[in-house]
Order: C-alpha cells, then structure tokens, then sequence
C-alpha cells in the first residue's frame, strides 16, 4: 500500500513526493512570439496616415456622430477621398467597379483608414468594400439576388421564418457600410445601377405584424434582430423592439447583429443610450432567463484595432455575450494563417468565433467566392487552435435548405464544383445543391458548364449519386 500524507490545510491525501517522483518530467519549448501575434493590436492615431483625416483629433475620431457624419455614400467623394493615396488607374477601376456593383457606396473613415493604400489591389479590406472591375468574374449560372430563399419562407415582410423554433426579423435595411458580398443585396441600401432593391424600411405596423406573428407561433423561441444593422435604429427602436420580443413568454433568446464592430466601434463607446437600450434588453433578459445577446461581422484580423477591443470589453464588462460570424471569402481569408489568426485574435477580445460561412452564392461577386473544399481544409488546420467553444463551425449555407456544417453533404464532385446536401429538420426528403465557383474548378468541369445544354445534367447526376447513398 502505498505511503500517503494527510495535508491537514486543506484535508486531503495527497501522494509522496517518491510516488510523485515517478511521473515524467513535462518539458515544453517557450511560445514563438508569433502565437502571440493576435494580441497585437493596431493603436494610436492610425488614421492619420491619410491626408484626410490627418488633422482630426481622437476625441472626434472616436465620436460615432462625426464617424457616421463623414461617412461617404457617394462615388465621386469616395475616389476624391483617395486622390494622391492611389494611381489613377486604381480609381477609374473602383469606379467602373460600383457602376457595375449590386450595393450602393458606404464606407466610414475608420474603415478607410484600416486600408493599406500603398497595395489597394491586394489589401483584404479593399477587396471586402470596393470593387474593381477588372476583378469581376462572370457570375455561375445558379446564383441569385436571394441566394438563401429568404423571401420563400416570408409569412409576413420581413420575417423569414425557415426552422422550425427561430425566426429571422429584418426591422431595417441600412447598415454603417455596405459590404460587397451582403447575402441581403436584394433588400439592403438603395438601389444601383444593377438591382432595384426590395426595401424593408423601418415601419411600426410592419414591425407589429412581425411581433405578433412571432406571437402566435409558440414554437418560435429563437429571434434574430437582423437587418440591415441594429446600429442603424435609435435607442427607443432597440428598447421597443426587445421588450416586445421578451414579452412573448415562449421567446427564450434573442440574437441582435449588427457588424458595427468591425465597422463602427465607436457606436458602443459613444452612444451612451444606444449601448445602454442593449444593456437593457440584455439585464432584463436575464431576470426572465432569456439569453440576449450580440452577433457580430468580421472577417479579418485587421478589422479589429484597440478601439475594437475598448468595445468589446465595455460589452464584456456588462456582461453581454458576442459572437462573430464571418465569411470565407477568396483573397481575404480562405488560408490557415489568416483565419487561425482571426479566431486567436476574436477569442482575445472575448468574442467567439461562431460561423464561418462558405460564400453564398450572391450575383456579382463571383471572385469572392471560393470552394467547399476550402472550408473543410481550413477547418481541419485550425481545430485545436482555439478552446472548443472558440472554434468556428464551417458551415454551407444552403439555398432554401439552411445552414450544414461543411463536411456533411450527401455528395460533393470536385470536377462540377456541385454539392448535394440534405436538411432532415427544414424540408425532409429534400436535396439541395450547392456550387463552386466555375474558375476554380479542374479544366473538364469548366468546359462542362461553358455548355448550357450541360447545366440540368450535371446537376441531375449529382442528384442521383446523392440519392443512390441514402
């Protein structure tokens, strides 16, 4: 029997140290500094480096009112803006490129100034807000203005209602910046050149069908405040819109997203009733045991500054959860380094890296989009990385399916790009298929799909092989 002590601090047994003696010795080699390179944080007066905001104090800088006042919404102040920062080429490019975008112009200065506009062609935020034409891509023939069929399961506008206990609420359809890949290009910001945009502009009676629809369904206990941008409703329309929701007794959650973070983390720090509305929500939410909280948008290591952590942490301190949710997007974060390092650098700040969403499949971004094979390789090099609760889920948003986690499709044949994926919960019995982007696909699939007359073809033998294994 072995010998034991009785620790008498603490009243338990504990082994001899000849018992302890005989336990291999742990050696670990001293971090690399570069696993510490999310904790380093871009600070100061970064955004003087342009000649624009050269002269602006912090105290303005940091204001969301002076950010949302010089915000540009137009194309000719934007390229004015980038005068002396890039070669004429470059802004004739980015012009011909909104000509032909399906998002309006909006970028704040804060976003601005995180651009390297020494290489704007290259630069992850760039690609992310301004387009080039010489970047566009032909779009895949099975790509849509509404690539998830939200507007099919739409009972009132507005509100999407596809699995069976969450709904998706759109009370607004403007956000601080327009990114170029939005998923909403149907409906979000003003119309250009290329779509006529279906609106869902703050409206109280519309807002009130939604509420009471949600009402009516006790099988809904998950909302999502969407949009658009919650930075985008006052704090009365915040306050309004939540305590409505929690007076629905069988609502246990909701969700509010809004990528000011990324894009405006000065809202949180400088508009006291704003971040107060939410704070609201969010203490009352716990008294009644439903869980409130924020999603956030980023995408890349970049976007978070020291100012992204100052509101991160006055979120944390009020003890509201975050969550990110980003997309893959080519050029910006479809590799390892880059994306183990948003979720290092996400997890720093507290805010855990929820979703990586593969690119849907939006009309006019084709170069942004890249392949399910990507996501599932990324996903296999990063896991481990991060504690389990900060890993990401790589997921396939489907069209009219719903969200699979990225390795569980019925079928995936990498020559036509074409994945065929079921979703038991949303439509039983049904297949839905998924496409990568016909440039990144092997020679023989993209001569296949130069065919019109191959498309139902292809996708009709993917469907076979995914029906002949269930």
């Amino acid at each position: 029997m072995s010998e034991v002590l009785q620790d008498s601090e603490f009243g338990e047994d504990v082994a001899t140290q000849a018992q302890v003696s005989i336990l291999p010795t742990a050696e670990r080699a001293p971090a690399h500094p570069e696993a510490l390179a999310h904790r380093n944080l871009l600070d100061g007066p970064f955004w003087q480096r342009l000649a624009a905001y050269a002269k602006v104090p912090e105290a303005d800088f940091l204001d969301h009112q002076w950010q949302a006042k010089n915000s540009i919404t137009n194309i000719p102040r934007l390229l004015g803006a980038l005068a002396g920062l890039v070669s004429p080429e470059f802004i004739r490019d980015a012009e011909n490129g909104f000509h032909h975008a399906p998002m309006p112009v909006r970028v704040s200065p804060y976003l601005l100034s995180l651009i390297d506009w020494s290489n704007p062609w290259d630069d992850p935020l760039r690609i992310q807000f301004i387009p080039l034409l010489s970047r566009r891509l032909p779009d895949h023939p099975k790509v849509d203005l509404d690539p998830l069929h939200e507007l099919q399961d739409m009972p009132v506008p507005g509100l999407t209602h596809r699995y069976p206990d969450k709904a998706l609420f759109l009370p607004v359809a403007t956000c601080p910046v327009y990114c170029r890949f939005c998923t909403r290009s149907y409906a979000v910001g003003l119309d250009t050149e290329e779509v006529h945009k279906l609106t869902f502009s703050v409206d109280p009676e519309r807002w009130r069908a939604a509420i009471a629809y949600v009402a009516s369904r006790p099988e809904l206990e998950d909302i999502l405040i969407s949009g658009g941008d919650a930075t985008q409703l006052r704090a009365d329309q915040i306050t309004f819109l939540g305590e409505s929701f929690l007076a629905i007794p069988h609502v246990r959650r909701i969700r509010i997203a809004t990528k000011g973070l990324a894009v405006l983390p000065q809202k949180f720090l400088t508009d006291d009733a704003w971040t107060d509305a939410i704070t609201g929500i969010a203490d009352k939410g716990r008294k009644q045991h439903v869980d409130v909280m924020i999603h956030t948008h980023i995408n890349h290591p970049n976007e978070i500054t020291s100012i992204t952590k100052a509101a991160a942490d006055k979120l944390c301190e009020r003890g509201i959860l975050v969550r990110n949710q980003a997309v893959l997007l080519r050029g910006v974060n479809d590799d390892v380094a880059t994306m183990g390092l948003l979720a290092k650098r996400l997890s720093y700040l507290n805010i855990h890296p929820y979703y990586v969403y593969v690119h849907d499949m939006v009309k006019g971004v084709e170069e942004l989009r890249t392949t399910v094979a990507t996501g599932q390789h990324i996903e296999k090099q990063i896991r481990g990385l991060v504690g389990g609760f900060n890993m990401p889920t790589f997921v396939v948003d489907t069209p009219g399916g719903g969200k699979r986690e990225v390795h569980s499709h019925e079928h995936y044949d990498r020559e036509t790009g074409v994945s065929v994926w079921v979703s038991p919960v949303v439509h039983p019995g049904q297949y839905f298929c998924f496409f990568d982007p016909i440039h990144l696909l092997p020679a023989e699939g993209q001569a296949r799909w130069a065919r019109p007359e191959e498309h139902d073809r292809i996708v009709e033998e993917a469907l076979a092989v995914a029906r002949s294994k269930a």
